[in-house]
């Protein structure tokens, strides 16, 4: 395997190309840096390049709203906000749903892990089929298909004929979409931007999910207790709409992947994964990390339900207040791992949702919950950001789908699976037990992997420049 690798198509292409017909470059430019120039001194400590140790400051041509310049990644970006907020209000009406059906916490559990399953069981063809076609269209399908899924539950919701085990069938099948789409989403954005702006881009692509998760959550709520779930589920249907139509309009300039069969092209990657030191490392700490950090999210309902007697809209605030602190992070984890480097930042991460952990479990306080959601949050974005960043610029164009397929199949399986033990020890002992679990297991395995599996120096196993 060679050491360095370039893209497939030059990124150059995508400061050149226009991306609406009938504008010019120059208008989209200017517009672009009017709408974002106000936001620009904050926003540059977004500015994150992989860091194993301490790194100098970046230049000006890699500031943080650098992508924006991109009218392909500007267009998708906003689509993908609305299409992420949708699925916030999905997902909190789905959660909220389940502890109206039954009072297991195990069912309650599930409606977090039926979201991670099919990343877990089909991402890695999902990655072999981004890398043998046409990314743009494998997108298209994917989010067409959620948009269906989610048309059919709302009507089935609507007319009341919703069950527990249907309720999960149905987020089961979102996440099969989302498993489809992931790899090719990922891997699409370097034929946004290019390399030397993939680490901003990824930081940006991280702000708008987490942005969506901070209002979406509390809009969420909002509806269900005004109008029920039925129409969060509708809105989340109209949401991939305007994705689509964006994902439609978008032409990008790329060579023709060469074919390979599926299961040829998933033994290349999987192949080169376990051959690379730096990636197995990288692979080891994502399926630790959401093997703990599973908990909060998972057993959040049944916190808000059984321990405070909340409604939805509590539970939709705590949701909002773990995207602030998402946000939060997103906007100063580039100059975190430039000062301290990136072992530094997961391991602390780790600890710092360990600790936050603890006064969940042994408080019924409304105020100790929000700030609890805000610092896991924060620690959950610096986790997976850095993580994601290292798995993309260690890993060739070539293969990357299936790169981007097996990092998330190893930390969203070991998210599903943390989330179905400790919805089981919930039941079997207590709330309280399972969070105290969760958060030795944190604490115990981020010293050991600082030791067993450290992340990857600045430099070590990069394809990229």
């Amino acid at each position: 395997m060679a050491a360095h690798v370039t893209s497939q198509a030059d990124p150059r292409q995508w400061g050149a190309h226009e991306y609406f017909k009938g504008a010019s470059n120059a208008r989209m430019a200017h517009r672009a840096g009017a709408g974002l120039r106000g936001f620009r001194g904050a926003a540059r400590r977004v500015g994150v390049i992989d860091a194993g140790s301490p790194a100098p400051s970046p230049s000006p041509s890699s500031s943080a709203l650098a992508p924006f310049r991109f009218p392909a990644f500007r267009a998708i970006w906003i689509a993908n906000l609305a299409s992420n907020m949708g699925s916030m209000i999905q997902s909190v009406a789905a959660a909220w749903l389940m502890t109206e059906l039954t009072p297991s916490h195990q069912f309650v559990a599930l409606v977090q892990a039926s979201a991670s399953i099919p990343i877990m069981l089909l991402g890695i063809f999902a990655g072999a089929i981004a890398d043998n076609f046409d990314r743009r269209r494998v997108m298209l399908a994917a989010q067409s298909a959620m948009l269906v899924v989610s048309a059919a539950l709302t009507v089935t919701t609507w007319i009341g004929a919703m069950s527990p085990v249907l309720l999960l069938c149905f987020t089961l099948a979102v996440g099969c979409g989302t498993a489809l789409n992931a790899p090719a989403w990922q891997a699409s954005v370097r034929l946004q931007v290019g390399h030397e702006h993939l680490p901003q881009a990824i930081a940006l692509n991280t702000i708008a999910f987490n942005l969506a998760r901070s209002v979406g959550p509390a809009l969420g709520g909002l509806l269900i207790s005004l109008t029920g779930p039925a129409p969060a589920f509708a809105l989340n249907a109209l949401s991939y709409v305007a994705l689509i139509l964006v994902l439609l309009r978008w032409r990008p300039d790329i060579t023709p992947p060469k074919r390979t069969p599926i299961l040829a092209a998933i033994a290349t990657g999987m192949r080169f994964c376990a051959q690379s030191d730096p990636l197995r490392r990288i692979l080891a700490r994502g399926l630790v990390f959401g093997l703990g950090a599973a908990s909060f999210q998972a057993l959040l309902p049944s916190l808000v339900r059984d321990r405070l007697h909340g409604t939805e809209i509590v539970y939709g605030l705590c949701l909002a207040a773990f995207g602030a602190g998402s946000i939060c992070a997103a906007l100063g984890i580039g100059a975190m791992r430039r000062r301290w480097g990136s072992e530094t930042v997961v391991g602390a991460s780790a600890l710092i949702f360990a600790a936050a952990l603890i006064p969940v479990a042994v408080t019924r306080s409304l105020p100790l919950l929000l700030l609890a959601s805000f610092v896991t949050g924060a620690m959950w974005v610096s986790t997976l950001t850095t993580l994601n960043v290292a798995m993309q610029l260690r890993s060739p164009e070539s293969i990357l789908g299936r790169c981007l397929s097996i990092y998330q199949a190893v930390t969203f399986g070991g998210m599903a699976l943390g989330a179905y033990l400790l919805g089981l020890v919930a039941d079997l002992w207590s709330l309280p037990v399972a969070l105290f679990a969760a958060a030795a297991w944190l604490a115990l395995s981020a010293p050991a992997l600082r030791i067993f599996a450290p992340m990857p120096g600045r430099n070590e196993g990069r394809v990229l420049p």
